[in-house]
Formats: structure tokens, C-alpha cells, sequence
């Protein structure tokens, strides 16, 4: 089995999560169990988060923090946990990575760079460590690269990271907010919404904020009972 090969799980694409935590074996050799468990346990709890369900997500992290722990590799579950700090930087989740900081004296060089870009402060030696779809972005700030990103996830995180370093632009925050309503991700559809309708409201632009406040209206009517 291949224990350093990145992997990009459909949901993750490019967040990459660098791979020996959920990937497959190269060989013929059966996967173990604990690896199929946390891929599936990890992708319905980024599904569960994104679509503003926390009963489930809880319970999905918690089963795939399980499975991972059976390894007893700290490094594994590092990475796990870097899954969902991406998550919640595309959904404008203000913090540190709380559950990755513990862990990162383990961590392998690329995840504590990620971390460190989740968090806005990735060093310019270090940028080459990073998934491939958020390097030009972090290199250069670069707006403008946003709309190349093809995976949905990879581009809220990038969008994201630009909110949170002051260098989100009105376009880009129109990426997101389309991003996330294309995918149905209620969690960061309305993070976004609510940034549009603050500069809206700023800007003095009644009809605007009216038109965001509807749509926020929409979305909170789909939200999951409690």
C-alpha cells in the first residue's frame, strides 16, 4: 500500500487531504476496513457540514475520528481534521484550526502548510507544498485564478482564505455565493449572502440588500429540523 500518493475524494477535489488517511491501496491487496469507513464517514460529514446539518455531521466526524484513531497515527488523523478546517474557512468560520493545532508536531510538512494557509498565514517558501489548485492563489493573491478552479470546494477554500487576508473583491465574493448555491451548500451560501447584503447595506444600495434578504429568506426556509 502506498501511503503518500494525495488523494482527491469527489467531494474534497483539490482540498486534498494528502493521502494515505482515505486512499486506496496500489496493490490487489483488500482495502482495510478502516480506511473505507473514514472516506465514507468523512465525505457525509463534509456533505453534512456544507448543507447546514449538524446532528449529522456530528455524528459523521465522530465515526471518522473513530476509524482514523484505530491506526494510532497521529499524522492520519491530522489530516482528517485539516478536511473540515477547510470546510469551515469556505464558509467564513472565523479561527484557528482548532483540532489540527494539537496534532501538528506530527503532521507531515504539506499539512502543516495547509493548515498555516487555511489560517492566512502560509509562509512564501512553503506555497509549494500546497494542494496544487490553491498555489497560484496563495503565490500571488491573485484573484483573478478563482474562476479556474473546476473543483466547487477548492474554490470557496481559495475564496475564503481571500476573505479572511482582506483580498476578497466583490467579484469574488459573487463567485462564492454562486459556488455554493449551484452545489445547494446552505452553510456557506449564507455566510456569503450575509457579506453581500453587510457591503450592500453599506453601499446604500436598497434594492440590493432586499434582493440578498430574499434570498437568504429562501434559503433558511430549506434549512433541516432540529
Amino acid at each position: 500500500m502506498h501511503l503518500a500518493r494525495p488523494l482527491r475524494v469527489s467531494l474534497l477535489g483539490a482540498v486534498v487531504v494528502a493521502a494515505a488517511l482515505l486512499s486506496a491501496c496500489s496493490s490487489k491487496l483488500p482495502v482495510p476496513d478502516w480506511q473505507m469507513n473514514a472516506q465514507g464517514s468523512a465525505q457525509k460529514a463534509l456533505e453534512a457540514y456544507l448543507s447546514g446539518n449538524p446532528r449529522v455531521e456530528q455524528l459523521e466526524w465522530d465515526r471518522a475520528r473513530a476509524e482514523v484513531a484505530r491506526t494510532g497515527r497521529p499524522d492520519l488523523l491530522a489530516r482528517l481534521e485539516l478536511m473540515r478546517c477547510a470546510a469551515q474557512v469556505a464558509s467564513l468560520v472565523p479561527g484557528p484550526c482548532e483540532r489540527f493545532e494539537p496534532l501538528r508536531a506530527d503532521a507531515a510538512a504539506p499539512e502543516r502548510a495547509y493548515a498555516d494557509y487555511l489560517g492566512g498565514r502560509v509562509q512564501p517558501q512553503d506555497v509549494g507544498l500546497l494542494p496544487e489548485a490553491q498555489r497560484k492563489v496563495a503565490a500571488s493573491g491573485d484573484a483573478s485564478a478563482l474562476p479556474a478552479l473546476e473543483d466547487p470546494l477548492s474554490r470557496l477554500v481559495a475564496a475564503g482564505v481571500l476573505f479572511q487576508s482582506g483580498r476578497a473583491s466583490p467579484a469574488v465574493i459573487a463567485i462564492a455565493a454562486d459556488t455554493a448555491s449551484a452545489q445547494g451548500w446552505r452553510r456557506p451560501l449564507m455566510a456569503w449572502l450575509n457579506v453581500q447584503v453587510q457591503r450592500a447595506e453599506a453601499a446604500g444600495d436598497q434594492q440590493a440588500t432586499a434582493a440578498l434578504r430574499r434570498r437568504i429568506a429562501i434559503v433558511e426556509q430549506g434549512a433541516p429540523q432540529r
